[in-house]
């Protein structure tokens, strides 16, 4: 086989090469997932000058400083509000949360529920390690139950957020789990979620043997990569009311929502910007707010045990 010299890594145009190498430890995951979301960006011929990245705090939230475009690294759990404020003002950019599952799901919990409700254009990646990494190792929204942390020296005692299930409930579009063992299904998984209108999330499952594994029998990045292998199933339109994960137990990943395209809050935001909008009567802005309104079935749906499904075939690899 010829080698091929290559002058500079095909993802450079994406990154800040003088800020590297990066501060993250040995077999953490999240080279994996910035790496797919870069391909992903590629693949879909995105520009970085129209591309916005946001994170808050955490070993994740370290991304956005590696980005060669505009980036933002918040205050903790303040990723989402300030994404919608970028996506409020500026509705041609593309705008990409990326932050991990402490930020967005503890402290940021209330801002990522509102999200989703209100069908904001953003997509959100969570990187899912089960655990503050950065801060000391303490238990997280994610941990699953009986995991050791600093903070549940004698097993976790509390149930874990479902997030595939509880952004789907709430009302994303787009709702996917991969791990980064699957990291050729992600990098799918992320290009449809940044093609998709409205709120998309994908939930990334990563290892951390730092602060996770050396606590819970997985000291290395092999220990992590052969759990994801041992205990994932892919599953064609899951519900993700089934997206509860268990210690020791498989797990379901795969693409839980893809919904139709509804009118986003942005959509919405700047209808009322409009003069022939504001001059009509009320009752004809209450007409117009009633035919743009979200589905409120969803729930109903899920809970019934039935999905809002992708299209037959786009699970193929």
């Amino acid at each position: 086989m010829p080698i091929i010299k290559a002058d500079k890594y095909p993802l450079d145009p994406y990154l800040r090469t003088e800020r590297l190498p990066h501060v993250w430890c040995p077999g953490c995951g999240l080279g994996i997932v910035l790496n797919a979301f870069l391909r992903a960006m590629q693949k879909l011929g995105m520009d970085p000058d129209k591309t916005v990245v946001v994170s808050g705090i955490g070993c994740t939230g370290r991304t956005a400083g590696y980005v060669k475009m505009d980036s933002f690294h918040t205050t903790h759990g303040r990723a989402i509000p300030f994404a919608l404020g970028i996506k409020a003002a500026r509705p041609d950019l593309n705008v990409v949360v990326f932050s991990g599952d402490g930020d967005l799901f503890s402290i940021g919990g209330n801002h990522i529920i509102h999200a989703a409700r209100r069908n904001i254009d953003i997509t959100v990646i969570a990187v899912n390690n089960f655990i503050y990494g950065m801060t000391g190792g303490q238990l997280a929204p994610t941990t699953p139950e009986t995991s050791i942390t600093t903070t549940s020296p004698y097993g976790n005692l509390e149930s874990p957020f479902n997030m595939a299930g509880l952004m789907a409930i709430a009302g994303a579009s787009y709702v996917a789990r991969w791990t980064t063992v699957h990291a050729r299904r992600l990098e799918k998984g992320l290009e449809k979620a940044l093609s998709k209108r409205g709120f998309s999330f994908v939930e990334v499952m990563s290892p951390c043997p730092t602060a996770f594994g050396r606590r819970n029998k997985m000291k290395g990045i092999i220990d992590s990569m052969m759990y994801y292998q041992k205990y994932a199933i892919i599953k064609d339109n899951p519900n993700p009311l089934d997206g509860v994960i268990k210690p020791n137990e498989k797990f379901v990943i795969g693409e839980f929502m893809d919904a139709e395209d509804e009118p986003t809050f942005d959509d919405k935001l700047w209808e009322l910007t409009k003069r022939d909008f504001l001059e009509t009567s009320q009752a004809d802005r209450a007409k117009w707010i009633l035919e743009h309104r979200r589905h409120l079935e969803t729930l109903a749906t899920l809970i019934a045990g039935e999905n809002i499904a992708p299209q037959e075939g786009e699970m193929d690899e």
